[in-house]
């Protein structure tokens, strides 16, 4: 059976770090785009970063450049976002999910999807 498992998440003060693992069990990630995305309560789910199956990298939202960066091992079949500089506005749950090959910043592009982990930034 095909899936992701996210963890990491939990209650940090602004400022803080978090590092969110993306860990893929019944298939390889190599050879898949994992794209991480976050929902914020009342709000859209949002593309927030994404590693190629060639291991590139890039974020999408202003908001987050510069604080959160992707990391993959493939030996581990893990991706790891770790999220620096947090803010009250990175509340959310965040998700991880795999497609083949590039990235895209469309939700509805991507084929496996795991159940969230919810990171909140408070004082």
């Amino acid at each position: 059976q095909l899936q992701l498992v996210e963890s990491g998440g939990g209650l940090v003060q602004p400022g803080g770090s978090l590092r969110l693992s993306c860990a893929a069990s019944g298939f390889t990630l190599d050879g898949y785009a994992i794209g991480w995305f976050r929902q914020a309560p009342g709000k859209e789910r949002e593309g927030v970063s994404c590693t190629s199956a060639s291991g590139g990298w890039s974020n999408y939202p202003e908001s987050v450049k510069g604080r959160f960066s992707l990391s993959r091992d493939n030996a581990k079949n893990t991706v790891y976002l770790q999220m620096n500089s947090l803010k009250p506005e990175d509340t959310a749950i965040y998700y991880c999910a795999a497609r083949d090959n590039l990235c895209s910043t469309r939700d509805t592009r991507y084929d496996y999807w795991g159940q969230g982990t919810q990171v909140t930034v408070s004082s």
